[in-house]
């Protein structure tokens, strides 16, 4: 049956002026046969055997394999063609250097989907039939001219196609291995088709089986034509009525990055180079990103002990809000302003700024005391410590030398707030019921010292110097002017007392209270009433929060089993169940200005023991951030009276340093972004330049099947790998600028670890410089899969 047929085949080709290289050429072949086809140079020899073998296309005509048309071939169609039914042998072998010769003959075998372990067998046993089975690792720059020769014939027989053409193939050989050339190729002939272009007819004459002779484009003779009952067009108008089916091809991503990889082997230097040119961006925005994760973490270590003492404050009673504009039908919310910020033109507004403030009552009710109790559970780890202020006043004596002194627990300040935030500070503060998080914060000093525990036991706070200010000493009784005080002068000693309200307070026949005088307190700090604190320890921040706030302010710091003492004495006190029945000030003997002056009253002297604020003092910024949200969850299902809101003085630090530490980053980001850029352009052209080197390979690859798609994989993987060599020095060399950067920061500054570069930047950094120069090779890529490969195959 024949095998393979042209009809009336017609090839032009314009290059300034119109070149008809074929003219009307109707062959038919058999299925296994050597044909030689002679002719002058640009008779159309190889334009025919490109055009059989679907490297080149006709322009006219129809070529038909096993009775099948290829008109309606589309790329892929022929791709397939040539991978399964094609096998070439060229004058120049055109082998691909970088792989080794069972490489370049199992290339062919890649495309067509078979496993490595088959493909590698197949490949040998190729080899082995033209001799080569002892030279599977050589390279073809290690062969000769024969044995270069040799691997192409097993290249195009591997995949066992039905035909084999064969241009020139002894062109570029000495005669003695000519002719060992054409015996195998006569042997091929005995179940193949063999087409073999050549200019040496005593060859042709000696092993082929049939001769054709071109010229001009047009069939001159034909040794051994096929004998057809049906002319040629119409036998190919009857037998071209199937559809032939090559299949597909397909190069695996990994061939595609063998390939690639070994080409670049063969260019280490200048890979090397490009690498480290492509490094340098990201070499620029890892240390950047170390910096701003390292800071990131250094600030999120001192936040802890910063926001201490900026807690989220939650008070009862009215609130005032500042608004940005005034409120809806105020006098001056419709002052002709538009709202808008800057606002532009010759005008200019008057507003009244008290307007701009809302007032909001908090009623601080069970339920929400519950819901704040539950916040820790809620939030686990966000949350350092919630404290509680109910506003009793603690009656305390003091007595460090001669003299008893009331020991005053009111300031210029508010009760319920740290003394960092202004006033005169108190020197008497609770600690939180949370013993670890001071202890991380600060230091027990002093031989015996302890952490109090116990309704009676207190706590002594100084500075990084050991310092406490004059006015404390004062408010102790120590007026003396003493040189020098040893921490053993304190640890250990009673030196003040609390005395219950009973005891404090004298009622008269007119049902007023008396506060007890001065020349009496030494007989109530000798007597049975009351509980005495013994100071157990002293507390110093710690060496490394030094240059922040802390939690605790200098002076007496006492535990929450004292509160819960006084209160319940406070309670059963005679004064406080007169105050609770009375609309005057028992003290005073005077009206109350109004409701919140007598529940301010009944707060101190323990007879409402509700708590009049809240701190919440969170972990760091982010965790602040979860316990805001946990409040607002609170008033997201409840009318606006019953809402409560609370005060965040750390929010404009929080913003501030924030902003301030990503605008930084952002910008030293975008100035490293500048030389990604310059990287990527110079990877497109240095990818092109290995397009424009690669050209013969492009070829090689078109002419066993390959797509161009997967040309164009080809040349993306190579970007691949480039773009991941490029990314991993950087992160190397990125690793040892921060370690550097780390020593310097550390003798200058004592900040151990500045410079901190996670595995998860360093893996993006390394998938971005793969992405990059993947996009920068995108255009090089393509313009390979537009080579002509007839063209690619001649580029020296």
């Amino acid at each position: 049956m024949s095998k393979l047929r042209l009809t009336d085949i017609k090839k032009s080709y314009n290059s300034g002026e119109v070149v008809q290289a074929l003219k009307g050429v109707s062959l038919e072949f058999r299925e296994s046969e050597f044909v030689s086809i002679l002719g002058p140079s640009g008779c159309g020899k190889t334009t025919l055997l490109n055009i059989i073998g679907g490297l080149d296309r006709y322009d006219e005509g129809d070529l038909s394999l096993g009775g099948s048309s290829t008109k309606h071939f589309k790329d892929k169609d022929w791709d397939a063609y040539r991978n399964a039914s094609i096998g070439f042998v060229f004058q120049n072998y055109n082998l691909i250097s970088h792989q080794t010769i069972l490489q370049n003959v199992e290339i062919a075998l890649t495309l067509s989907g078979v496993s490595v372990a088959e493909r590698k067998e197949r490949a040998k046993q190729a080899l082995e039939s033209v001799g080569l089975g002892d030279k599977l690792k050589k390279r073809p720059n290690q062969l000769s001219g024969g044995q270069m020769q040799r691997v192409a014939i097993a290249r195009a027989l591997v995949n066992n196609p039905d035909i084999i053409l064969a241009d020139e193939p002894t062109g570029a050989l000495d005669s003695q291995t000519s002719l060992q050339v054409m015996d195998i190729l006569r042997e091929i002939s005995k179940t193949k088709l063999v087409i073999m272009v050549t200019h040496n007819g005593d060859l042709a004459e000696n092993y082929s089986s049939r001769i054709i002779h071109l010229r001009d484009g047009e069939v001159q003779s034909d040794s051994n034509p096929l004998m057809l009952n049906d002319k040629p067009g119409k036998a190919a108008a009857t037998q071209g009525s199937g559809k032939l089916s090559p299949g597909k091809t397909s190069m695996s991503l990994l061939t595609a990055m063998s390939l690639s990889f070994k080409n670049l082997l063969t260019k280490k230097g200048r890979t090397l180079i490009t690498s480290f040119a492509g490094s340098i961006g990201i070499i620029g925005v890892a240390l950047v990103l170390a910096l701003s994760n390292g800071l990131s973490n250094y600030i999120s270590d001192m936040q802890s002990e910063t926001l201490a003492g900026f807690p989220l404050t939650i008070s009862q009673g009215v609130q005032q809000i500042q608004t940005p504009q005034p409120p809806d039908g105020s006098p001056f919310a419709n002052s002709g302003s538009s709202g808008e910020e800057f606002p532009e033109g010759d005008v200019m507004y008057r507003y009244d700024s008290a307007a701009n403030v809302e007032q909001h009552v908090n009623v601080l009710t069970e339920d929400y005391f519950r819901y704040i109790a539950d916040i820790q559970d809620a939030l686990p780890g966000a949350v350092n410590a919630v404290s509680y202020s109910n506003g009793v006043e603690m009656n305390l004596l003091a007595k460090a030398e001669d003299d008893v002194v009331k020991f005053e627990t009111s300031s210029g300040m508010a009760m319920d707030r740290p003394s960092g935030f202004g006033g005169t500070p108190a020197y008497w503060q609770e600690l939180p019921d949370n013993d670890e998080f001071i202890l991380s914060m600060y230091d027990l000093i002093g031989e015996g010292s302890r952490y109090p525990s116990a309704a009676n036991e207190v706590a002594l706070v100084v500075d990084e110097y050991n310092r406490l200010d004059k006015a404390f000493y004062e408010k102790l009784g120590i007026f003396s002017d003493h040189a020098e005080w040893k921490l053993s002068d304190f640890i250990g000693k009673t030196m003040m007392k609390a005395v219950p309200n009973n005891s404090f307070y004298t009622e008269t026949e007119n049902g007023l209270f008396i506060p007890s005088a001065a020349d009496s307190y030494e007989v109530l700090f000798g007597s049975d009433e009351g509980i005495e604190l013994t100071i157990t320890g002293i507390l110093r921040i710690k060496e490394d929060g030094a240059t922040t706030s802390g939690y605790l302010s200098e002076g007496l710091a006492y535990t929450p089993a004292l509160t819960e003492y006084v209160v319940e004495q406070a309670q059963q006190s005679d004064i406080a169940r007169a105050q609770m029945d009375s609309d005057r000030d028992v003290i005073l003997n005077a009206p109350f200005a109004n409701d919140e002056a007598k529940e301010l009253r009944l707060k101190s002297l323990g007879a409402d023991t509700t708590p009049s604020s809240i701190n919440i003092f969170p972990k760091d910024f982010a965790a602040k951030d979860k316990i805001k949200q946990y409040l607002d969850d609170y008033n997201d299902t409840r009318e606006e009276a019953d809402q409560v809101v609370y005060s965040d003085m750390s929010e404009m630090i929080g913003s501030v340093i924030q902003t301030v530490l990503d605008t930084v980053s952002y910008v030293l980001i975008g100035f490293a972004a500048i030389s990604l850029v310059v990287s990527t352009i110079m990877i497109g052209i240095i990818t092109y330049v290995s397009v424009l080197e690669r050209t013969k390979e492009i070829g090689i690859l078109r002419s066993i099947g390959a797509r161009k798609k997967d040309i164009s994989r080809v040349f993306n993987a190579e970007t691949l790998i480039v773009g991941f060599v490029a990314g991993a020095i950087g992160i190397v060399i990125s690793y040892a600028l921060a370690s550097a950067i780390n020593v310097l920061i550390a003798n200058a500054l004592g900040i151990q670890g500045l410079a901190q570069l996670t595995a998860a930047h360093s893996a993006a950094l390394v998938l971005g410089s793969m992405f990059l120069t993947l996009i920068a090779g995108l255009i090089p890529a393509k313009a390979a899969t537009k080579k002509d490969p007839v063209i690619a195959l001649r580029t020296e």
